[in-house]
């Protein structure tokens, strides 16, 4: 059992602290070796570029979204606006339809955002598009400090940043959302600058069109599948930070909670399709990285967490000191779990206990989702999480 204690601690460790310091020690030996040399920006280079927005019943966010699209630097006869309202039974499609100079596709039937983009990316003629989901603003400078890393023909995608609004009226979603995100967004630099983002973030992603591909019509997390299928062709994905998306977070657990599911069910999904990927010989440092980033939390982690627990009180009668306090260490870390679903349904906010509620929430749901993904029980249509 200790062999099983010392194995299952590793995963934990390694998953959720070891491979970002292993990043950070690896991009200064990098920056030591290979000296970054920087060459001044030439605007008048700037490709042009589509901002394409899928919206589903909107009409609370879809003026808001275009007025902040519209807003953009970038120069007006390179940027191009297309929302696609497939299925909207709301008055989304009437209220996209007032603005000129925004392309607008249209159509009754609701097949979910993948069948949506396929249909309409043919349309599409610039040689950069730029995903955005509806209810994210961007900032100004977002569409151009996106597209200047197109220059790089070893560019084939750029991710932006995911950005939580948080105040201090944010209960456990919105404390534990945003503390993920910081890390997530700062893991996410570390894997750029070593080689590449491994799955960008639906709320702002670009991809050179020539690279678009038809994503099979079942795909749960079809940002994350597209991105990687770019970066497989041996095109790198850039992290962009200075080009961000801002959103609310869910308006409780219980919400972020049927996001995680689903995208878990799909992380599962595209582990099965890009298994290719595992192969370290092949891929090198990209599945090194992806093995690292995504594999492990989407497969192996959340049951070495339950292993750890179970084999540490296995092995207690050994009487070692270390393992007594390990032990009670996890129950505390658990019992701040409890006390902050039961803050959460009073709606008190304890930020201290809001961590560790999340961090259990996240691995719950990674094994909900693998449960839901053998049933064969996700849709591809999305069950929009309410944010805050």
């Amino acid at each position: 059992m200790s062999g099983l204690f010392w194995t299952s601690l590793f995963v934990v460790v390694y998953t959720y602290a070891g491979y970002g310091a292993l990043l950070y020690i690896l991009i200064k030996i990098k920056q030591k070796m290979h000296p970054a040399q920087n060459s001044p920006e030439d605007s008048s280079a700037l490709p042009e570029v589509t901002l394409f927005i899928a919206a589903y019943n909107e009409e609370d966010f879809i003026c808001e979204k275009i007025e902040n699209s519209l807003s953009l630097l970038y120069p007006n006869d390179k940027l191009h606006i297309v929302v696609v309202t497939d299925g909207s039974e709301d008055q989304t499609p009437q209220l996209v339809e007032q603005y000129t100079g925004v392309s607008h596709f249209h159509q009754p039937e609701r097949r979910g955002k993948i069948a949506a983009v396929n249909r309409v990316m043919p349309y599409v003629s610039s040689p950069v598009v730029i995903y955005t989901d509806a209810n994210t603003l961007l900032n100004k400078e977002a569409a151009m400090e996106i597209a200047r890393h197109f220059n790089n023909p070893k560019v084939g995608g750029v991710a932006g940043e995911k950005r939580v609004h948080m105040n201090e009226k944010d209960t456990a979603s919105g404390a534990g959302e945003g503390l993920y995100w910081k890390y997530e967004s700062a893991l996410k630099q570390w894997d750029s600058d070593l080689y590449s983002v491994v799955g960008a973030a639906g709320e702002l992603f670009a991809i050179r069109t020539a690279l678009h591909q038809k994503v099979p019509q079942d795909t749960i997390i079809e940002d994350f599948y597209t991105t990687l299928t770019i970066a497989k062709k041996g095109y790198r994905v850039i992290y962009e930070p200075k080009a961000y998306a801002v959103e609310g977070p869910s308006a409780s657990v219980k919400e972020e909670l049927k996001r995680k599911i689903r995208i878990a069910a799909g992380g599962i999904q595209a582990i099965v399709r890009l298994r290719a990927l595992l192969n370290i010989f092949k891929y090198g440092t990209l599945s090194f990285q992806y093995i690292s980033h995504r594999v492990l939390r989407w497969t192996i982690t959340p049951f070495a967490l339950i292993a750890l627990l179970v084999s540490n009180a296995w092995i207690l009668h050994s009487g070692q000191l270390f393992y007594a306090v390990f032990f009670a260490g996890q129950l505390l870390f658990y019992l701040m779990a409890g006390v902050g679903y039961l803050l959460e349904t009073r709606q008190i906010k304890r930020k201290i206990f809001f961590v560790p509620y999340y961090f259990f929430i996240m691995n719950y749901a990674v094994v909900a989702g693998i449960i839901r993904y053998i049933k064969g029980a996700q849709s591809v249509v999305w069950e929009r999480a309410r944010r805050a």
